[in-house]
């Protein structure tokens, strides 16, 4: 198993590299630069703005800074941040911690509430419970993530007052959990929602066909009991179609804190990558995105792995060895 994915990891090189040199090339054509809040201010000679394009190597062809900072990325070096003059491995790792905790809760979230939903929408299909929770999963896959943020922020916040606004903590005050966790409740609700509605649905699709195959109807009828077939036999077929879900979602949860890092004034990597943004910080950008494609890769990976995990008919080794 761990030979199959150092395997998926090596031929996954050439399409980071591919990924890599689009990005560099798309963030290089769009128009702006990182000197351009310097250009407009009358107040900094055309000499020095010469200096700092000779000092961010922006004077190089475009191949040769692409090679510059591919070669500093082989040795995991990400570069030094424009606008901040600091490592930018430094900078990312100081906000890690922070998206890690919005990401974590947010799918654990996601998963506690979306797993006994779904499997109670299976085992009641078209009652009551099973037509309402799927109309509120279809709003919930409608609704974008910004936008239910806002109105939490107005609800809970603005109009009720029950909870922080934004930011992970009262500012001045001395660490609390319980302070943690109401700064986090808004943001890990508006991230998770999404999820659990698709989740949800995966989860009830795939049960409904699991629960009528022969096996679970021979399970019962050896009186084993009721809830040991459900849980035992039929969670766990049910689950290999939601694993290749949970694979593809990993990156999903890194890209939706984009967002709500920004909406929540949560100082994580998703909030680092937009302000980066703002300011064509480009080593910033190259490094989350380059992160960004790294977790997509992985997250297939993963996926693959827990597949095999839950299935013993799939071989790694062999698929594996055929690739």
């Amino acid at each position: 198993m761990a030979l199959y994915a150092l395997r998926r990891l090596l031929n996954a090189i050439p399409i980071l590299i591919g990924i890599t040199i689009i990005s560099f090339a798309i963030i290089h054509i769009a128009p702006g630069s990182p000197l351009s809040q310097f250009t407009e201010d009358p107040t900094i000679k055309a000499s020095d703005i010469e200096n700092m394009i000779k000092a961010y190597g922006l004077d190089k062809p475009l191949y040769v800074q692409y090679w510059d900072w591919i070669s500093g990325l082989a040795q995991g070096d990400f570069g030094t941040s424009f606008q901040q003059n600091e490592p930018v491995s430094k900078l990312i790792m100081e906000r890690l911690p922070t998206t890690l905790l919005l990401t974590v809760s947010s799918f654990v979230l996601s998963l506690l509430i979306a797993l006994p939903l779904g499997i109670a929408c299976a085992l009641r299909a078209h009652s009551r419970l099973d037509q309402i929770v799927t109309a509120i999963s279809n709003v919930g896959i409608s609704i974008p993530g910004f936008w239910l943020g806002l109105m939490l922020i107005m609800l809970f916040a603005v109009k009720l007052g029950w909870l922080p606004s934004g930011g992970l903590q009262t500012i001045g005050a001395p660490f609390s959990l319980m302070d943690r966790i109401e700064h986090l409740v808004l943001p890990v609700c508006a991230m998770a929602a999404a999820e659990v509605a698709i989740w949800t649905r995966y989860i009830r699709s795939s049960m409904l066909e699991v629960i009528h195959q022969d096996y679970m109807r021979t399970a019962k009828a050896k009186g084993l009991q009721y809830w040991r077939v459900i849980t035992v036999h039929g969670l766990r077929n049910a689950l290999m179609p939601v694993v290749t879900l949970f694979g593809l979602n990993l990156p999903g949860f890194f890209a939706g804190a984009l967002v709500i890092e920004k909406i929540f004034s949560v100082p994580g990597i998703g909030r680092l990558f937009i302000e980066a943004a703002f300011m064509r910080d480009y080593p910033i950008i190259f490094a989350i995105t380059t992160v960004g494609a790294f977790l997509t890769v992985l997250g297939n990976i993963i996926a693959d792995v827990l597949y095999a995990a839950l299935d013993p008919r799939v071989s790694l080794e062999r698929k594996g060895g055929r690739a």
